[in-house]
């Protein structure tokens, strides 16, 4: 049966990052502990001045093959699954002079560091690491006896002279977690970059927590957590460097991230501002600053702005943030913020300050997953993009200069709003939106309707539908959708096309005399 608490008197260090670990070897040490270890950690704990004995002294056998054979051998693997209060286990080390490790550290090889800084497929190879995984798969096995540490914020913990039952099956617990995760690393690497796999038969994912669990869902009945993508190379919401606020709730975190992935399409535009709702896009505009900016995305929806999501695809200055602290706000996305801004944003405790860096490339590849009742859809993610020579003008007007630069403007926006989707813009900025009806139809009289009621608060002599650019997310399957973006004002429409009825859209468009473009790239977003 497992002793709740189990002396250390012999500890196995072997590890591949070195923080911390010569401060726990030397607590150890000082309580008379035998440390054991191997190669570079061997050599370190030795130039700090303690007693190390080598692994190879302890098997009998020298560390060969360039590193890959050491730990491998039942008198490290022996000591380790060894049931201390099983009489033929116990018989068994006694007759082949196997000794009882009582403590490992192990942390592994950097086998996902090495891929992020593009090292080539020999070198990815020999960062696979074999004893480290099966030492810690043992130890945690045998947890009743064995306490297995693979994280250098838990040796804190460990450094002192027994361990209880509980602490051992935490530990075990993480180290399980550990060797999991790392094996998904590396069975998404061969399967993604080495064979190229689309969907391998087996889809394996790394997600860490971070942080602890937030405070609910997306109801107050429901339970969340966030868990950031280990990739090193990963860049987005779960990277960001929060500034200031209190902490980001499941919609805030939901919404920060639509905000991000649209103000991504504008990574190299003008001063652009995004003000996202419920993971819709409520106004968006790019303009000479980015107070401008803010502006005329505010101006869109002023009603749905408020406790909106905002983002910029500029550092932030002091005049934007002077603007935004004017209304309240949750969260405002940014890829960095100057001091003044920082400290104007200072006074409003609760709103949430989050910098990324660099902002992601909206052309990134990547896979996206929706849980369903029995399993999951997984897909790559829409980072589908048209460039001007792909466009198709089919009406017998052509676009004029501003109308085709709306119509682009339109098109970039419209990808990011739930289906189905319309969005009019005018000038560089969104107009009306219209978002997540069941019929295209109804989307384009919401998206007008939005824009009469921003004309009659901000008193303009007219909604800016008139003379703007209108697109839709897919394709116009009859007519009247069409013809209410006519009513609203709109001059030029941008579409995916690929309607049975096409010919009859494009004879009304005609007859109104809009100027049309086909994209042949739709963007539904359920």
């Amino acid at each position: 049966m497992p002793t709740d608490i189990v002396p250390i008197r012999r500890a196995l260090l072997s590890v591949s990052d070195k923080t911390g670990i010569v401060d726990l070897a030397t607590a150890l040490a000082a309580q008379g502990v035998e440390l054991v270890s191997t190669g570079g950690t061997a050599t370190a704990l030795r130039d700090a001045g303690l007693t190390v004995r080598d692994v190879s002294d302890l098997t009998g056998f020298p560390e060969m093959m360039d590193g890959r054979i050491k730990t491998l051998h039942p008198m490290v693997h022996g000591g380790l699954l060894a049931v201390r209060d099983d009489d033929a286990h116990a018989a068994a080390m006694a007759e082949h002079g196997i000794g009882a490790i009582d403590l490992v550290v192990v942390n592994l090889y950097p086998f996902a560091q090495t891929v992020a800084k593009g090292a080539g497929r020999e070198e990815v190879i020999e960062n696979i690491d074999i004893g480290g995984p099966s030492m810690v798969r043992s130890a945690a096995k045998n947890h009743a006896f064995v306490a297995i540490v693979t994280d250098p914020a838990d040796y804190a913990m460990i450094a002192r002279r027994e361990t209880s039952l509980d602490e051992r099956k935490k530990l075990a617990a993480k180290a399980f977690a550990a060797t999991a995760a790392y094996d998904s690393m590396i069975a998404s690497w061969f399967a993604f970059a080495d064979q190229g796999e689309r969907f391998p038969p087996t889809l394996p994912l790394v997600l860490t927590r971070a942080g602890e669990e937030l405070r609910y869902g997306e109801n107050p009945h429901q339970t969340a957590a966030f868990y950031a993508a280990t990739d090193p190379a990963a860049r987005g919401i779960g990277q960001a460097r929060q500034v200031q606020g209190k902490a980001l709730s499941y919609n805030n975190l939901n919404d920060a991230d639509a905000a991000l992935d649209l103000i991504a399409e504008f990574r190299n535009a003008d001063p652009t501002c995004v003000i996202v709702k419920h993971a819709n896009p409520c106004g968006v505009a790019t303009a000479a600053t980015l107070a401008d900016a803010y502006k005329a995305a505010y101006e869109c929806d002023t009603v749905s702005a408020f406790g909106g999501i905002i983002a910029v695809n500029r550092p932030l200055d002091a005049a934007t943030a002077r603007a935004i602290a004017g209304i309240f706000t949750e969260v405002v996305v940014a890829p960095d913020a100057d001091a003044e801004a920082v400290e104007l944003f200072a006074a409003k405790k609760n709103l949430r300050l989050l910098l990324t860096g660099e902002l992601p490339d909206p052309r990134r590849p990547g896979l996206a997953a929706k849980a369903i009742t029995g399993g999951w859809l997984v897909q790559s993610r829409d980072n589908g993009s048209i460039d001007d020579n792909a466009l198709r003008v089919v009406t017998k007007r052509q676009p004029t200069p501003q109308e085709f630069a709306d119509c682009r403007f339109a098109w970039t926006v419209a990808k990011h709003v739930k289906s189905n989707a319309i969005v009019y813009a005018r000038n560089g900025a969104t107009a009306g939106i219209g978002a997540g009806q069941m019929n295209r139809l109804e989307s384009a009289r919401i998206a007008a309707w939005k824009a009469k009621d921003a004309a009659d608060k901000a008193g303009w002599l007219a909604p800016h539908t008139i003379g703007s650019a209108v697109a839709s997310d897919a394709f116009f399957p009859f007519a009247d959708g069409l013809l209410a973006t006519v009513e609203a004002g709109a001059t030029a429409v941008i579409q995916p096309g690929g309607s049975i009825r096409d010919d009859e859209v494009i004879a009304a468009a005609d007859e109104a005399g809009l100027a049309m473009i086909f994209t042949g790239m739709r963007h539904f977003r359920h």
